[in-house]
């Protein structure tokens, strides 16, 4: 039974336009960035954009881009990554293990790395930043409010999208984004608003990225979002390795299995998979503009 679930799903039906995967960590994937890619593009997913999570992660992610034409770069710091590098991180849960407390100058100098990133012209955006409340507690929300504030003046200053983690703080993203003034193109990484807060998005003109969980079963108030979302302002993810669209749930998710998630937000949108895969492509293209 195991060996089932850790097998990589099959290859779908290709689709008939090319889309992009608007967000993966391939870094966390299993085999190489070249057969990620070359499995994507036999079903129609031709670019992705490669996210990072941490500096480590932000300096591979731009070099990454800087190999392949199909991979484009967002670099940032992970709203957890913020209080981890402020308060320390004695459990060792992100991917550095165990860290002592660096104070603010510790946070100040991973910013100065991430502001140097994000001037490289095949870096087309600033994230996944923002505010993540199911794992950070009240003593950590300062560190992610310092180091939100600070991506969205990056990505304003480079000329560049802003990708949005909001997790359980749907509030208080929409807040800080109003504060600062957002990026002329900003995208919610996999959107998990409701229907009301994708009007808001959609008044704003913020992009809103879904990923395989709008498939889930207890999934309706995302696919209510996505039904009220404008066409012009839908993209498509897979936030791999994670969120594995049904029926592949728990198991390894990759760019290849973009198009079920596709043929899953054309049914939700009542729309043919072309019809849909063409604003997608289009849609990515605007907001990371490449």
């Amino acid at each position: 039974m195991s060996a089932a679930k850790d097998a990589p799903p099959p290859l779908p039906e290709p689709l008939t336009v090319a889309v992009a995967d608007s967000h993966t960590h391939l870094d966390m994937q299993t085999g190489t960035v070249e057969e990620a890619l070359a499995k994507a593009a036999l079903v129609g997913v031709e670019t992705v954009v490669q996210v990072g999570c941490d500096v480590k992660g932000s300096q591979w992610a731009a070099e990454t881009a800087a190999q392949y034409a199909a991979v484009h770069a967002a670099v940032a710091l992970h709203p957890n990554e913020a209080p981890r590098i402020v308060l320390g991180d004695p459990d060792g849960w992100s991917r550095q293990g165990a860290r002592d407390a660096g104070g603010d100058a510790a946070l100040d100098d991973a910013l100065a790395e991430i502001d140097r990133l994000a001037a490289l012209p095949h870096v087309k955006a600033v994230g996944e930043t923002g505010l993540d409340y199911f794992r950070t507690g009240p003593d950590g929300k300062d560190a992610q409010d310092r180091s939100f504030r600070a991506h969205i003046e990056i990505a304003k200053r480079h000329g560049k999208a802003l990708v949005i983690h909001d997790r359980d703080a749907h509030d208080d993203v929409l807040r800080v984004l109003a504060e600062e003034g957002a990026p002329e193109r900003t995208v919610f990484h996999c959107y998990s608003g409701d229907a009301d807060m994708a009007r808001i998005c959609a008044e704003r003109g913020y992009y809103m990225s879904f990923a395989g969980n709008v498939t889930f079963k207890n999934a309706q108030p995302l696919r209510d979002a996505l039904a009220v979302a404008p066409l012009d302002l839908v993209l498509v993810e897979t936030d791999a390795p994670f969120l594995t669209p049904a029926p592949y749930r728990g198991r390894p998710n990759a760019p290849y299995l973009v198009p079920v998630t596709v043929r899953a937000m054309a049914a939700v949108k009542g729309l043919d998979e072309e019809t849909l895969a063409t604003a997608i492509a289009v849609n990515t293209a605007r907001a990371f503009a490449y």
